[in-house]
């Protein structure tokens, strides 16, 4: 039976204005990854992927943390091959339906974010950073390997180089360096990245919903395919946004010289 919102132990949920948020809130643990929060933040994903009043997504953390990663004292060194791999296969629904979802998602990573909370964070379509954010692929220090679909994001995002070089060192970067790899796309203080988090949340729900959510799915498809394939999408999707009220109305706007719906929003807004 799926969790009320207020009933969550490990996470806390919000929705306002289009605007879901789940922060991480084990701050004790730096918001590790235990069965219990993992099983909370699948319900919460699943419950938005369901609703369609939600326009965007926000993920952060609680007590200075974004996500230490997965919570070491609930591994056990004597579980067999098969139930380590059934654990792995679960935390994965949750993660692949991040990937997936039809809707944006902003990660605000303020403290660390290590191992599968590094991975966790690489789910999403835009990552906000404080200045204390620090990021780690340690996996390797403790005789595991890279989990929640780094081998899927990571090379993506910063090469294939770079990807493992991140994960043979297990070595802890900065805010600077991973917007300078892209994996970061602002760095904001720490007492800002919530506000700016949620500025641009909100101002990409005046986004039309349809076109939205098939430029995402086509930026996630194209390393994976080929001209010909991309070319089809585009057409496709294009007569959908164009068949849009959105569309007509935003080309009226246009030839009318009057202001769009939407307009990114400046951090001096």
């Amino acid at each position: 039976m799926q969790a009320h919102p207020n009933e969550y132990k490990t996470i806390l949920y919000s929705q306002e204005a289009g605007v879901a948020t789940i922060t991480l809130n084990r701050p004790a643990q730096k918001n590790a990854l235990d069965m219990v929060i993992r099983e909370e933040l699948s319900e919460a994903i699943s419950a938005i992927r369901r609703d369609p009043t939600v326009r965007v997504l926000i993920l952060g953390g609680t007590g200075g943390a974004f996500c230490a990663g997965g919570d070491i004292s609930t591994m056990h060194s004597g579980a067999s091959a098969e139930e380590s791999r059934e654990r792995m296969v679960k935390l994965h629904y949750t993660i692949e339906e991040l990937i997936t979802l039809d809707r944006p998602v902003i990660a605000k990573v303020d403290g660390p974010a290590y191992g599968a909370g590094f991975g966790l964070a690489l789910t999403a379509d835009l990552i906000l950073a404080s200045p204390r954010a620090r990021f780690c692929l340690s996996f390797l220090r403790l005789g595991a390997i890279p989990d929640c679909a780094t081998f899927y994001t990571l090379p993506r995002m910063v090469g294939l180089q770079r990807a493992k070089e991140l994960a043979f060192s297990t070595r802890e970067f900065g805010a600077e360096e991973a917007k300078d790899m892209g994996i970061v796309c602002e760095i904001q203080p720490c007492d800002r990245i919530d506000e700016r988090a949620r500025q641009i949340a909100l101002s990409m729900t005046a986004l039309p919903s349809s076109a939205l959510s098939i430029t995402k799915r086509g930026f996630n498809a194209s390393l994976n395919s080929d001209l010909g394939t991309m070319l089809e999408l585009e057409a496709a999707g294009q007569g959908v946004a164009r068949s849009s009220e959105y569309h007509r109305d935003a080309a009226r706007r246009f030839v009318n010289k009057e202001p769009q719906r939407f307009r990114w929003p400046q951090e001096d807004d």
